[in-house]
């Protein structure tokens, strides 16, 4: 066990190795943190260290991430405010000459000119499975596919007509991930092969999910989307034989989450009593849903 530096939200271990940064659970941590619990960041995924004057009589030391090591920050794309940054610790300025030790300490440990993006993630994802709720429909990940299950109170026409969707890690290039605190957040899976290209706005998109107020927030869509993106990495450039690229019936991969469609089938059953689904459409989409059980 090394030293021990704690602030605000998290405190950072520091190891013969890495930083294990373990991130508090109270009331006023940011629910990203609580949602990554904690994190190993290997020496050699760290470019560059500082410790720089905060606000209200703090000191922040920032553990600077290697371009390329951390699927987590490259999926965010410089997206993050900086009081949700996990490489950042914030301390009460009074101990800045202790962070100005272990920053010193932390800096002759790293690799010395090789700050370039590495040839793999160097930092773990957020374990699997995952699963998180927007706007339009449910977002789930099993290591291997991701799975997209419209909802009707928020899909697009375009979504329902091209129905449920998964898609093989093996069939993506990448994932792009727009922060639900911005206009027309979402999460869109790039494929890596199209008969056509993919619609510009994500809730046309079969290969997206939109976020709204309250829905695809950033402490689930962002590990979702680090999580599908080193998975992507890792599956290399390969696709999968006999597989077309892209979206695939949900029925000809896997069974369907028995708790899901019995979810499905209790919001169809809203809808239907409150008069916006005919006895017909009630009956046909939940034939439908029992279907893929």
């Amino acid at each position: 066990m090394g030293d021990v530096l704690a602030g605000f939200h998290a405190a950072w271990e520091f190891e013969s190795d890495s930083v294990l940064i373990r991130f508090e659970r109270g009331i006023r941590t940011p629910k990203l943190f609580q949602a990554l619990g904690e994190r190993r960041i290997p020496h050699e995924a760290i470019a560059a260290v500082t410790l720089t004057p905060g606000k209200r009589g703090t000191v922040v030391l920032h553990a600077v991430p290697r371009p390329g090591a951390d699927p987590l920050m490259e999926a965010a794309a410089g997206q993050l405010k900086d009081g949700c940054d996990p490489y950042r610790l914030v301390l009460p300025a009074e101990r800045e000459t202790l962070a100005e030790y272990y920053a010193d300490e932390l800096r002759a440990q790293l690799t010395k000119g090789d700050c370039g993006p590495p040839d793999r993630y160097l930092v773990a994802p957020p374990e699997i499975p995952l699963q998180f709720k927007a706007y339009d429909g449910k977002a789930s990940f099993d290591g291997k596919s991701v799975a997209f299950r419209w909802f009707w109170t928020g899909a697009s026409s375009a979504k329902w007509k091209a129905g449920d969707q998964s898609f093989l890690v093996t069939d993506l290039s990448g994932v792009e991930w727009r922060s639900p605190e911005v206009f027309e957040g979402h999460l869109r899976l790039l494929r890596r092969e199209t008969p056509v290209a993919q619609p510009a706005q994500a809730d046309q998109d079969p290969a997206a999910v939109v976020f709204g107020l309250g829905y695809g927030p950033v402490h689930e869509s962002l590990p979702f989307a680090a999580s599908v993106l080193a998975a992507v990495r890792a599956s290399g450039p390969a696709l999968t034989s006999g597989m077309t690229p892209g979206a695939v019936p949900v029925a000809a991969q896997t069974r369907s989450d028995p708790a899901d469609i019995a979810e499905r089938i209790r919001h169809l059953g809203e809808l239907h009593q409150s008069g916006l689904l005919t006895d017909e459409e009630f009956t046909t989409k939940k034939a439908e849903l029992l279907a893929e059980l």
